[in-house]
């Protein structure tokens, strides 16, 4: 977070603050179980306490953290058999959200997608982590926020929130980073076609590598 002070502050020391954090977390720097150390991280953001604790408390209601009494504040923790269920949730809700989309949306859609498409392969090819996970993230929001079901996108947001500390140790990789840009590539040629059952197979192939790859990652853990 050292080139927090570099870039140009939200409005309010809390979004600054929930910015940076959020970045930390899905870019790696704070790793799922790591503590959060107030005073240390207020010092290097040059903030107090007080947005800090704010912010802090927006994302332990996002599930990103978790507070224990006498102890502070951890990044979450997912076991295997939580990471799974969300995953397999978000098959569900995703491939409903995508059929929508596609009959809803036009062409526009797909070269919107290209455009955050582009942004997904930049960050990957820099080694970007924190960077492809916001791009990877808006890319898929643009494909479900298409379907006009704005409860759906908001249960969606949710369950991707759950996740948001592992999803740097799957972009740490180069050969899963080079699997994703593919993988998009292929979800855009579906959608080119118009064919929503095949896009939605291959999101689900999307889905299934990642939490393949994760599943490595916890049990070494």
């Amino acid at each position: 977070m050292s080139s927090a002070v570099q870039r140009r502050r939200p409005p309010t020391a809390q979004q600054f603050v929930l910015e940076e954090l959020r970045r930390a977390i899905t870019g790696g720097e704070l790793r799922p179980g790591e503590p959060i150390r107030q005073d240390a991280l207020a010092a290097r953001l040059d903030v107090s306490r007080v947005p800090l604790r704010e912010a802090l408390k927006i994302l332990e209601g996002e599930g990103l953290v978790v507070h224990h009494a006498h102890r502070g504040y951890f990044v979450a923790e997912l076991s295997l058999a939580d990471l799974e269920e969300v995953y397999r949730i978000r098959a569900l809700l995703e491939g409903e959200a995508v059929r929508e989309a596609v009959a809803r949306s036009g062409p526009g859609l797909v070269e919107v997608l290209e455009e955050a498409q582009a942004a997904v392969e930049r960050a990957g090819e820099a080694g970007d982590v924190a960077e492809m996970a916001a791009a990877n993230r808006r890319f898929h929001f643009l494909l479900v926020e298409a379907s006009g079901l704005p409860r759906l996108v908001r249960l969606i947001g949710t369950l991707w929130d759950a996740t948001d500390a592992y999803r740097s140790l799957y972009y740490a990789a180069r050969p899963n980073r080079e699997r994703v840009q593919d993988e998009h590539r292929a979800v855009l040629a579906a959608l080119r076609a118009g064919d929503a059952e095949e896009a939605v197979r291959l999101l689900d192939l999307h889905r299934e590598h990642a939490v393949a790859a994760l599943r490595e990652v916890l049990d070494l853990g």
